[in-house]
């Protein structure tokens, strides 16, 4: 057998033992943390179990699945859980509501079902919305979604990658519910202002989002039914050691060493001694960010594109989580909930009741009955309570200000949803570090974001190393996003590049194209896609026209 080893073990990591290893090759991966999952970990609040309970769960950030992802839940679907798999272990939410500081929980349906309930939030939604928006601010939106649905892939991937997405959408000249609603949704989708997001990544998931939340059946979104190393992570790594996979964890990587244009050893410490591995191929499955510390000039050298990877070692953002936990259950809404006013770009999940066999009884000091799980995209932006951006809040300061925020947005119109006395405890993602009280935070794992013009800097999941891949979200992908469905699929192209260099006769791995924009299973937009693909190559601008 050919050995593989694969440096970090995140779900892009995983994921490419899991298909390396289904494919008889040998594999080995080394995690730098002392528990699996990468950004999609669950993780314990250290101390808080008493008198013999777990301790309460905490996370990086809360866990989706959106419907277009496609790789992961392929993946979810091959590994065993007790009598299934861990598909069976996602839960379809119902509701996607929007927060204000001046109207009551505005409901959006996530699972359109043929009842009177529905129909009639579906009417309110489209004629009495209570953001703002006008109708032209609506036929502005739709045209531009209209315009991305019609562009051929060519003008979506070198002309709109090249154009952000305020401008694309003409924000500036729109109203201001306008701005607030459809370019402000950047930073709750990919944790950057639309001033800087390109349109070639949030064009597509803009209008496939779209598309999901109104087609009825099923919900645009599921979340897994407990926390997330429970359900998915740790079935998993039981799955792949089962099958042979070496997994380490809290082993560091040191250095990756390129000799004569092959790399020919990774030096790596584990419980206290530093050594060398070796292996036929290598897998760097690190974030971008921790990538670009290890690319060396015998490896720029080798594959001039690696340049690439140390320019997006800046493009990257925070998206970490804060978990409050609660004395009384608190379903706010059955879904997520976004804080449009909330200056940190809020969103929230009431998690327990989508954990209906979980009993939090058996956590933390045996009283907490819910837990709300919260996203903050925006650590720049000051907020209610201090004027501080999040980057230079002490911890207890981000849990005040998060609190008061979402107060803000819950208690209006004399409804009183979220209050103080409900408050158990609350615990903020350990990514973010306090090394000095005086100074700024620090973030271990920030998240990549598509800038304006990066995808020119983004390399295959090959290289010209021919013993080293590359896979992570900053590869270039069809999900073209940074998520876990982006990092699956990258570990989906960097195995199947190997596959190709051992000239292997196992079937590659399945990839799919992510947005392709079906109305009712059927691609009515193929006829718009070849005429404006005979535009761009002809160098004329989008018509959006079918001849």
């Amino acid at each position: 057998m050919k050995k593989v080893v694969i440096l970090g073990g995140g779900v892009a990591g995983m994921s490419a033992a899991h298909e390396l290893v289904v494919r008889g090759y040998e594999v080995s991966v080394y995690e730098f943390k002392s528990i699996p999952g990468g950004k999609a970990r669950s993780m314990p609040f250290i101390g808080s179990g008493t008198g013999g309970r777990k301790d309460l769960p905490g996370e990086h950030g809360f866990r989706l699945f959106p419907r277009f992802y496609r790789h992961v839940i392929d993946t979810l679907k091959r590994i065993p859980y007790e009598n299934g798999t861990v598909y069976d272990n996602l839960t379809e939410v119902t509701r996607l509501d929007i927060a204000t500081y001046t109207a009551p929980l505005l409901p959006l349906l996530a699972k359109i079902e043929f009842s009177l309930d529905n129909f009639m939030v579906v009417i309110r939604d489209l004629f009495d919305n209570g953001l703002g928006l006008s109708m032209d601010d609506l036929e502005q939106y739709g045209r531009k979604l209209w315009q991305v649905m019609t562009s051929c892939d060519e003008r979506i991937r070198e002309e709109y990658n090249l154009i952000d997405w305020w401008n694309f959408i003409e924000a500036d000249q729109q109203s201001p519910a306008f701005q607030k609603i459809f370019a402000g949704f950047t930073k709750t989708l990919v944790a950057c202002q639309s001033k800087i997001a390109n349109t070639q990544t949030v064009g597509p998931v803009a209008v496939q989002m779209t598309l999901d939340i109104t087609t009825p059946g099923t919900s645009f979104v599921r979340l897994l039914n407990g926390p997330t190393n429970d359900k998915w992570v740790n079935p998993w790594l039981t799955f792949l050691r089962d099958q042979g996979v070496d997994y380490h964890l809290a082993a560091k990587v040191e250095s990756i060493e390129c000799v004569d244009g092959v790399i020919r050893s990774a030096k790596v410490t584990e419980n206290g001694k530093t050594f060398d591995i070796e292996a036929d191929y290598y897998i760097a499955a690190f974030p971008v960010e921790v990538m670009g510390k290890f690319i060396t000039d015998a490896m720029v050298q080798a594959d001039p594109t690696l340049v690439g990877v140390q320019k997006l070692v800046d493009s990257v953002a925070w998206m970490n989580g804060i978990q409050y936990y609660l004395k009384e259950e608190l379903p706010i809404t059955h879904g997520h909930v976004i804080y449009l006013d909330a200056p940190w770009s809020l969103t929230s999940v009431s998690q327990k009741q989508f954990w209906p066999d979980v009993d939090l009884s058996e956590y933390g000091d045996g009283t907490v009955k819910g837990v709300l799980s919260v996203d903050i995209s925006d650590w720049d932006t000051p907020g209610v309570l201090f004027g501080k951006s999040a980057t230079l809040c002490t911890a207890e300061e981000i849990k005040a200000e998060v609190w008061a925020q979402m107060k803000l947005s819950l208690n209006v119109d004399g409804a009183v949803i979220l209050e103080d006395d409900v408050l158990h405890s609350w615990f903020l993602d350990t990514d973010i570090q306090f090394e000095n009280p005086d100074q700024a935070c620090t973030n271990m794992e920030p998240l990549l974001i598509n800038r304006v013009g990066t995808w020119d800097d983004r390399p295959e999941a090959y290289t010209a190393i021919p013993n080293l891949f590359l896979a992570a979200d900053y590869v270039r992908t069809n999900t073209n996003l940074a998520t876990m469905e982006g990092a699956n699929e990258a570990a989906r192209r960097a195995v199947n590049a190997i596959l190709k260099q051992d000239g292997s006769m196992e079937k590659p791995c399945e990839i799919w194209e992510m947005y392709t924009f079906e109305l009712w299973h059927i691609d009515l937009l193929k006829p718009y896609h070849h005429h404006d693909k005979r535009r761009f190559e002809k160098g004329l601008p989008w018509d959006g026209k079918l001849f």
